[in-house]
């Protein structure tokens, strides 16, 4: 290694800005986005909206500091603004929507809801958004609480959402009236108006609060006299594959259940002309590994179309403009998106090869895009159309990066595999290099070959110790085809370990690699992937586990999507008590011999911290040298840099002391 490379710290990893969301203005001068930021002195993640300015050329922010914001939207005739903001102080903290005019300097609170917002929509004439959020808790609960304090009864006791409409000049009204006011007038106003609220609130109108039912995905139409929306019969995760489709007529106020597929996936929305309606559904059973296409509902005659595509992979919808439907999808390690039209003709809208293109947003003429993009050598930025208008690059600038190549090899029962490898920029093809391999988590997910934001794994650090890192896209991994992504079906832990230690064969076989100094590091899905590794084998040198699964039975008992068991081992443990047995880290303990990192959130509900402490204490029991750190108050992931610098830090000093033989610093505070 070169004593002058100067790559990435874990620091500016973690400090390179995050964009998400975009919102393109119907006039195609301006796009909104969010930019996500760290907040190291706070130990927090803040989030921004910026708006991109073509008639100027320059970007700026509508919010600072710890003012945040998120979930840009333009209105129709592109002279408004909308967003969300948390209002209030620590957890008493709601999303409300704020809107930024162009005659008004600052930016105005329109909406005052007992529950944060989760989303909202302009309606089509600009009069007033159409949004979700929690009702107000009920009289029985609250006495409830009152009576005997907070308990849930599980299964039973669900909150749901539903959809409001509010009148954007009323709302306006009411923020002149209050913040017109000295503020203990200010507050007990507010007060009072809450409790009217509960009843009849003028400002925002429930329109669907007859159906106990969780709304998941919703539309209006052109017109703005109909609204489509998603169901589903709890807010629970195990219940999202048992969605349903409604009409509502905003004058009579009646609702139609659409007999169509019993298939639904996700996005719902209308045509350009209102006369139709396009979602995702299933193509077979409703399971997590099969394919979504895009099926088309005629209001009028009831008929059900779907559009041919020789596309092997899920296909999204984003919106429906006359010249058809903006939908992405995933083309292995590239993210496309395209104009659908209704008799399944796809109009590209970007390059097919090393692109990831997400998050977009169209015009209604179609004329004008914005969307986020990435490729190998190019950090993801904000694109209008087709010119880069964010420089996150500059982060980039004076540092060395990775060399990343897409790499291929073929498992014993004759699967074929991707996987993305990062070299060092001296790479010397004459020696041979201790190995990192880096799981991602899923199993639907998949490695990209994109300059890396990882804040779980170190690559670049990694990279820049002497490593090459080998990213699998193992069976599983979305990208390549629904065949591919159930190829783990009754598979977990046996397949992925057929999958990984296959393609690093290829690599030892080639001289690349040395067998003696490898390592395996994931997290969630990449986490019991690495747990599997650290009992079912004795090939590695050092393993972390990331918040991993280490015992099926565990897991399908404590998590938050207890259906995710019974799709990929085919029953449930009452049924088949073998196949989660053979698939299970647990089952193999005895044979575990390889020094083991484990890191978990104290309040992880998708993979629950009694996995970490199972297969702590089976390591320990047997002997084999571990670590367990669980991070208090945090879930599946981290929403805190300082934690995801800790991770970082830790997961690099456990390889390079256990791989490289470096010694361990007694000094550090971690």
């Amino acid at each position: 290694m070169k004593k002058n490379s100067n790559y990435l710290t874990i620091e500016e990893v973690i400090s390179i800005p995050e964009f998400q969301d975009t919102s393109i203005s119907e006039d195609g001068q301006r796009v909104a986005y969010v930019r996500k930021t760290p907040d190291w002195d706070n130990n927090t993640y803040r989030q921004h909206v910026w708006v991109y300015d073509g008639n100027i050329d320059k970007s700026y922010p509508l919010t600072i500091g710890k003012n945040e914001s998120l979930h840009p939207r333009w209105s129709p005739d592109s002279q408004n603004l909308a967003y969300l903001s948390p209002v209030g102080e620590g957890n008493e903290r709601k999303k409300q929507i704020f809107i930024q005019t162009s005659q008004d300097m600052g930016a105005i609170q329109i909406s005052h809801e007992e529950q944060s917002v989760e989303n909202f929509k302009w309606a089509p004439d600009g009069k007033g958004i159409f949004f979700t959020a929690n009702r107000p808790e009920t009289e029985k609960m609250k006495l409830r609480k009152k009576l005997y304090g907070e308990f849930t009864n599980i299964d039973q006791d669900f909150h749901f959402n539903t959809l409001y409409y509010l009148d954007i000049e009323k709302g306006k009204q009411k923020t002149n009236t209050l913040y017109n006011l000295p503020k203990d007038l200010y507050e007990k106003n507010a007060t009072q108006d809450n409790q009217k609220d509960q009843k009849h609130n003028e400002i925002s109108i429930p329109i669907i609060d007859s159906m106990d039912l969780q709304i998941q995905n919703y539309d209006v139409s052109p017109n703005g006299k109909t609204v489509v929306f998603i169901t589903t019969p709890t807010p629970r995760m195990i219940d999202l594959l048992k969605k349903e489709i409604y009409i509502l007529d905003l004058n009579s106020k009646e609702i139609e259940k659409l007999e169509t597929t019993s298939h639904h996936a996700q996005n719902v929305m209308f045509s350009h002309d209102g006369s139709k309606i396009c979602y995702g559904r299933y193509v077979k059973e409703k399971m997590f590994f099969n394919n979504i296409e895009l099926e088309i509902y005629d209001l009028k005659s009831k008929r059900v179309t779907q559009p041919i595509l020789d596309i092997d992979e899920n296909v999204i919808p984003v919106r429906w403009i006359e010249e058809g439907i903006l939908v992405i999808w995933q083309e292995k390690t590239n993210y496309r998106m395209g104009i659908l039209s209704e008799d399944g003709k796809m109009t590209p809208l970007v390059g097919s090869n090393d692109t990831v293109a997400i998050h977009p947003s169209i015009t209604s003429d179609g004329k004008n895009v914005a969307y986020i993009k990435a490729t190998s050598q190019e950090a993801p930025e904000i694109y209008l159309n087709d010119r880069c208008v964010t420089e996150l690059y500059k982060y980039y600038e004076g540092k060395v990066k990775s060399q990343k190549e897409i790499i291929h090899w073929t498992t014993k029962d004759g699967l074929k595999i991707e996987g993305i490898l990062s070299k060092p920029i001296d790479y010397d093809s004459s020696r041979t290099y201790p190995l990192i391999v880096v799981v991602h988590g899923g199993p639907i997910g998949t490695s990209l070959a994109i300059p890396t934001m990882n804040k779980y794994q170190p690559i670049e650090q990694f990279v820049e110790k002497g490593f090459i890192v080998l990213e699998p896209n193992y069976r599983g991994s979305a990208g390549y085809g629904e065949a591919f992504r159930k190829a783990n079906y009754r598979q977990l832990g046996l397949g992925d370990y057929e999958d990984i230690v296959s393609g690093m064969d290829v690599l030892i076989e080639k001289g690349m690699v040395s067998s003696e100094n490898v390592g395996i590091v994931g997290w969630s899905q990449g986490g019991y992937i690495s747990a599997f590794c650290a009992t079912y084998s004795n090939r590695f040198k050092a393993i972390s586990v990331g918040a991993g699964i280490s015992n099926w039975m565990t897991y399908y008992v404590n998590t938050d999507i207890t259906h995710f068991t019974r799709f990929y081992l085919g029953k449930t443990p009452w049924e088949d008590e073998e196949i989660y047995r053979k698939t299970s880290p647990m089952t193999y303990i005895n044979n575990a011999s390889t020094p083991t990192l484990i890191q978990h959130g104290e309040k992880d509900s998708r993979v629950p911290v009694p996995n970490a402490y199972e297969l702590y204490r089976g390591l320990k029991d047997v002997g084999v040298e571990t670590k367990l750190v669980i991070f208090k108050g945090m879930e599946h992931g981290s929403d805190k840099p300082g934690i995801h610098r800790v991770i970082l830090k830790q997961n690099l000093d456990w390889f390079s002391h256990y791989i490289l033989g470096e010694p361990a610093d007694e000094s550090r505070s971690y």
